[in-house]
């Protein structure tokens, strides 16, 4: 087959030793990082979020140009090929730190549960002796918000049940062995207050009467529940019985099953989906050609610059034309990495924690603490809403920044941004606020403005005031479907428009003294 010897020596085999040396590495960092040292990370992010985003790494950096010989019908095709080696990568990976964990686990064997304190702690635990007393529990009722556009709402309860030696050693408050279960139900988070509450009510009772008519001593062996937000909440619970050594506190959750049999089939999956990822990478390789030019060249040790990835990294360097926007941004992925490595989570942060690191709150910013109103435009409450407001940033900065200059640009970002969280608190009593995207709806108030006002050339005005029209409004519609800040959005882009109103003339004189001055330089 022609060609396909070089796409084995040149690609497939760089691919094969990236996936191999990928699952290796990461695995044994995790050993002994996070298990053997200890150091504290949420799990979901050790098990799930670095699997599947580090991969692309090593992929970009030495899958990437290589795949990049190979002729593509399509320009999205050449991306499709990375992806696929990225996924292939992450699967087996992520299979594999389930597998780690439930594998290097020991089982301590106890006769009553008092006698943890005389062992090393471990993963599992197996108890003779033991009574788990459900009249003295706790209980900790949540709710959250996930899924794109804040669609879902999730209603948990988390209870805590305290495992005692035997029946007649009740020690609530002083007891530091729990056993934890929760419930949970998903429902459309564009339901109203009261169908939320209505149907809440309907999960408590349910909850409660599963709860009571569940044996919880029916169980094998106990597991540790570890640095998960689940633990974070069942500690919550504990802290409502005024327990002053939560941290010594440990929160199991039931197994049933053998403890032999902890492991599965997760071991099969790994090399299963490894090989899968593999072959189907393979296949694939088999149907582009390469690109004569470009394989000669890399033959010679010529590769051809790969100038993508630095233009996308450029859009995070300040420079003339853009030099705040790229600040700007940098802030709040900063901001945002923090707060995930703080352990408060990675798809979406809690209310709690927003309102601890700066959240706009109608009782908290009006009774002194007005800082939020700045604050709480560089905070974000999860990942997809950072991302899509950084990629509105981008957009809407390109196009300003080079026109206004930093420091009219930066005041407008930041002025509208305040008064977004102004009509954030003037509309609602009780609702914890973040983002950017009322200093972002700003900028497009004020680029709306511009347009309307013809300070661009016509060719580019229309153009744009076109796309300005429909991201302000699909976002705007967006909001009404609940669990967005409509109110900070719609004060950020009247006080951007009104600002734009202000300084259209200026800017009007500006373009067009810049325009008569290149064609004189003509």
């Amino acid at each position: 087959m022609i060609g396909f010897t070089d796409k084995l020596k040149f690609i497939y085999k760089p691919f094969l030793i990236i996936a191999i040396g990928f699952i290796t590495t990461y695995t044994l960092l995790h050993w002994l990082l996070f298990i053997k040292a200890g150091i504290p990370l949420k799990e979901d992010i050790l098990k799930f979020w670095f699997p599947f985003g580090l991969p692309w790494i090593p992929v970009l950096i030495w899958l990437r140009p290589r795949i990049k010989l190979l002729h593509f019908k399509n320009d999205n095709a050449s991306f499709f090929y990375q992806f696929l080696a990225c996924i292939a990568i992450a699967i087996p990976t992520i299979i594999a730190q389930e597998y780690l964990t439930t594998a290097t686990g020991r089982l301590t064997r106890l006769d009553h549960i008092s006698q943890i304190t005389q062992h090393d702690k471990t993963k599992y635990y197996s108890i003779k002796n033991y009574y788990i007393d459900k009249q003295h529990i706790t209980v900790q009722n949540t709710a959250s918000v996930t899924g794109k556009n804040n669609q879902n709402f999730n209603m948990l309860i988390y209870v805590a049940m305290p495992i005692l030696e035997n029946k007649t050693s009740i020690e609530n408050f002083n007891n530091k062995f729990w056993l934890g279960k929760k419930y949970n139900e998903q429902i459309s988070n564009s339901l109203s207050e009261q169908e939320k509450e209505a149907r809440y009510k309907v999960f408590a009772e349910q909850s409660q009467k599963e709860f009571e008519n569940t044996d919880f001593g029916k169980f094998t062996y106990l597991e540790v529940i570890g640095n998960t937000e689940d633990h974070d909440e069942f500690n919550n619970a504990l802290k409502k019985l005024g327990q002053n050594s939560t941290d010594e506190s440990l929160i199991f959750q039931a197994k049933t099953e053998p403890f032999e049999a902890r492991n599965g089939t997760k071991l099969s999956w790994i090399l299963g989906s490894l090989g899968a990822g593999l072959l189907v990478f393979c296949i694939l390789l088999l149907f582009p050609k390469f690109e004569d030019n470009k394989l000669k060249e890399f033959r010679k040790g010529e590769m051809t610059e790969d100038s993508d990835v630095k233009e996308i990294l450029a859009f995070f360097v300040p420079k003339e034309g853009f030099y705040i926007t790229p600040i700007i941004i940098n802030l709040n992925l900063l901001i945002y990495i923090i707060m995930v490595f703080s352990g408060l989570g990675l798809i979406s942060f809690k209310g709690e924690d927003l309102l601890n690191w700066g959240a706009n709150f109608k009782p908290l910013t009006i009774n002194g603490q007005w800082w939020r109103l700045l604050t709480s435009t560089f905070l974000h409450g999860g990942l997809m809403h950072i991302l899509a407001n950084m990629y509105g940033l981008l957009f809407v900065g390109i196009f300003l920044e080079p026109i206004l200059g930093k420091v009219k640009y930066a005041f407008i970002y930041l002025i509208t941004g305040i008064f977004a969280s102004i009509a954030s608190i003037w509309w609602y009593d009780a609702t914890v606020s973040v983002g950017a995207s009322g200093a972002i709806f700003g900028l497009y108030g004020f680029f709306l403005a511009c347009l309307l006002l013809k300070v661009f050339p016509p060719d580019f005005g229309k153009a744009f005031l076109v796309s300005t029209l429909i991201f302000v409004g699909v976002n705007l519609l967006m909001g009404l479907a609940g669990g967005i800040d409509n109110a900070a959005h719609i004060g950020g882009l009247i006080s951007g428009f009104i600002i734009g109103l202000i300084m259209s003339g200026q800017l009007k004189q500006q373009t067009n003294m810049s325009i008569e001055y290149d064609d004189e330089n003509e």
